[in-house]
């Protein structure tokens, strides 16, 4: 691939609701610009988007991927990113590489929740957005309905630059508002087309929108609105300046349709980013000295710097950093800084990646996107530049994970190999998280959702060749006491020659929630010799590690030794230590004991519509309302507090009950004891589970 200056470039995130077509209309780009020579279809697993195994499998994006191509002296960085709620760590990353985005939506489905997500997220980074409805050919596609919704959704500013001719069946053509020519595909392949005169029955409908797009134009500059307001008539030339205006302000939304599938629209979308999206020269980035901390503002021109917006695992090549170059130029076999970790970093090879095919690369320039394999210090989100002009930029921000499992070696020679495995993907993905559990002794894994978990553990086998099962998460629960008493623990034992003799009494008492354990020693006139009590308060210690209802750790207990007796000659520490241990379960079941269960804080953000369906939701799981509120833009906040065991998958729920819009936040509160009835059930269950590991 030829090096192209940054005035040359464009970086477009294709983005969208899954199912809108984003990865057949990446086949569909490529093909019409040449890069690949035949369409693939994601049906039949060969389009160059999706090559990871599980993408193939499960038809659909899972990995954002670099789709470059080469149209009318320009290279455009497409990035065809998921449009799965679980993998919207992949979106949010792409969208600090891009300068602009592609909206893909369907014309039978409209704008569909992902749509609305990642419409807000491109607009809170201010980037310029294009929108295309894919689709005309499909059953039910309905152009101007789609529009309707968008407008009522995003605002007046989205605007139709083209119309399409026909839909569902008869669709063939489209109408462009700008030239005022009707444009068909010449050839079965769709990547030659002719231009006509606009059928005499749209005639009306088309003038009308164009009128509409001319009176956006002018409103967007302040020379053409005065000429506008004056009567006199726009040229061609003066409609695309105020569009392009509108566009790089974020105050016009033009949208295009056709049909990824029929190769209808496909150019018209090449042609529509070289005229109104920005190349990285019209733009500048704001970042930050990583020592004093000042605002650095960077052009295309100035100093060396870059982030890395993504990473991936390759049990082969190692780690691939996939990185932005915002300013300065990067050449292969190079020395960088990286300013987040005040790291050097060694760079061999630059590529760039169409799907997973390589190509090198003999220069960056800035605004340009390129692959590096095996960067030892960096990973996503940081930042690169020259040592004597640093700068970091803002870490990407990444929705945090919501559903956890367990996860082990189904094979018993495997243990080793998953923590390297797990580190890996951690690495590549931000949104996903390991951490061991002390108390339950489990490894847990979080991700965005089910779907999340489950494609990590099938990338680890096929990946890292360890094979592994996925199961719900023990819950930490305690055991306490609600009751005093006052309690004898003796060990006597007499076998020939030294004897052992022990013998202890104990008082117990519940201790205020969080004060875990306390030990006092009221011994007076030496019932018990003080070499002895060390071993006294062991044993109790032991006792409290496996209550007397489920065998579970027991908490917020005061022991108070404060009689006993010993035998000059039998007594020793061993059987002081036992003694205590007898006391204290035998104690326990006397001092009404209760199981203590693991309350969460949860803060949930939703739609104000969802919120009285997900209060009735909580109450259903035990949960207590703590507060909610409006927090503008028609959403709400809920805080609540939840046993930890009603919210494992609490992420499935609330996505069927908000229809993907809510989310949640979740951290440990404290521990309160279990109602009777659900007690009972748990202890069985543990009891039973006891007796199955012996």
């Amino acid at each position: 691939m030829k090096e192209y200056k940054s005035d040359k470039l464009r970086n477009v995130g294709i983005i969208s609701h899954g199912g809108a077509g984003k990865t057949s209309l990446v086949e569909s780009l490529l093909f019409n610009t040449g890069a690949i020579t035949r369409m693939g279809r994601v049906d039949d697993g060969t389009t160059i988007a999706d090559f990871e195994p599980e993408e193939i499998k499960r038809k659909v994006t899972i990995s954002a991927a670099l789709a470059p191509c080469e149209w009318r002296e320009h290279k455009i960085n497409f990035i065809d990113t998921p449009g799965y709620a679980d993998f919207i760590g992949e979106v949010k990353g792409v969208l600090r590489a891009v300068d602009s985005t592609l909206v893909v939506l369907c014309a039978a489905s409209g704008v569909e929740v992902e749509t609305e997500k990642v419409w807000k997220y491109a607009g809170e980074l201010n980037l310029p957005r294009i929108a295309f409805i894919n689709k005309m050919d499909r059953e039910n596609a309905d152009f101007y309905r789609v529009i309707q919704d968008m407008q009522e959704k995003f605002g007046a500013s989205v605007l139709p630059i083209q119309v399409p001719i026909g839909s569902e069946d008869s669709f063939k053509g489209i109408v462009d508002l700008l030239k005022m020519k009707a444009i068909m595909p010449a050839n079965k392949q769709g990547n030659q087309y002719l231009e006509s005169d606009i059928p005499e029955d749209m005639l009306e409908a088309v003038f009308e929108l164009r009128q509409k797009l001319i009176e956006s134009a002018a409103e967007a500059d302040d020379e053409l609105l005065g000429k506008y307001l004056e009567g006199e008539e726009l040229s061609d030339d003066e409609i695309k300046k105020g569009l392009l205006k509108g566009i790089s302000q974020s105050t016009i939304f033009p949208v295009l349709c056709g049909s990824a599938y029929k190769n209808i629209g496909s150019q018209q979308i090449l042609d529509a980013i070289l005229a109104y999206l920005p190349s990285p020269e019209e733009k500048s980035v704001l970042g930050m000295h990583p020592i004093s901390k000042d605002l650095i503002e960077r052009q295309t021109s100035d100093a060396f710097s870059a982030m890395v917006f993504k990473t991936t695992a390759d049990p082969f090549v190692g780690r691939l950093s996939y990185i932005r170059v915002f300013s300065g130029m990067m050449k292969p076999d190079s020395l960088l800084y990286n300013g987040s970790r005040e790291k050097a970093e060694r760079v061999g090879n630059l590529f760039t990646l169409r799907g997973k095919h390589q190509e090198a690369l003999t220069k960056v320039y800035a605004g340009d996107i390129t692959v590096v394999a095996k960067l030892q210090e960096t990973l996503t989100g940081d930042s690169l530049c020259d040592k004597d002009k640093p700068i970091i930029f803002e870490p990407i921000t990444y929705p945090k994970p919501m559903f956890t499992m367990c996860i082990e070696a189904k094979n018993k020679g495997d243990e080793d190999k998953i923590g390297n495995a797990l580190h890996r993907l951690v690495d590549e993905d931000p949104t996903f998280k390991v951490v061991k559990n002390t108390e339950t002794k489990q490894l847990l894994i979080s991700g965005i959702g089910e779907v999340h978990t489950d494609i990590m553990a099938e990338r680890m086998k096929r990946k890292f060749g360890v094979d592994v099962a996925l199961s719900n998460p023990k819950v930490p629960y305690r055991e306490t006491i609600r009751g005093s008493v006052k309690v004898e623990g003796k060990h006597k034992k007499q076998s020939g020659g030294h004897g052992q003799y022990g013998h202890v009494w104990l008082q117990l008492d519940p201790l205020p929630v969080g004060k875990e354990f306390e030990f006092v020693d009221s011994i007076f006139g030496g019932s018990v010799p003080r070499q002895y009590i060390p071993a006294v308060e062991k044993g109790v210690r032991e006792a409290l590690t496996g209550g007397v209802l489920g065998g579970y750790p027991m908490v917020d207990v005061r022991v108070t030794l404060y009689d006993g007796s010993y035998h000059n000659v039998d007594s020793s520490e061993m059987a002081f230590k036992i003694a205590s241990t007898m006391a204290l379960r035998k104690g326990a079941l006397q001092a009404k004991p209760a199981l203590l269960e693991p309350i969460c804080n949860v803060q949930i953000d939703v739609p104000a519509s969802f919120m009285g369906d997900v209060i009735a939701d909580l109450n259903g799981k035990r949960g207590r309302i703590q507060g909610m509120e409006p927090i503008g833009q028609g959403q709400g906040v809920i805080k609540a507090q939840v046993p930890m065991s009603e919210m494992f998958k609490y992420a499935i729920d609330l996505r069927s009950i908000t229809q993907g819009r809510g989310c949640f936040d979740l951290n440990f509160s404290h521990y309160d004891e279990v109602p009777q009835r659900i007690a009972e059930v748990i202890i069985n269950s543990a009891k039973k589970d006891k007796i199955e590991e012996h």
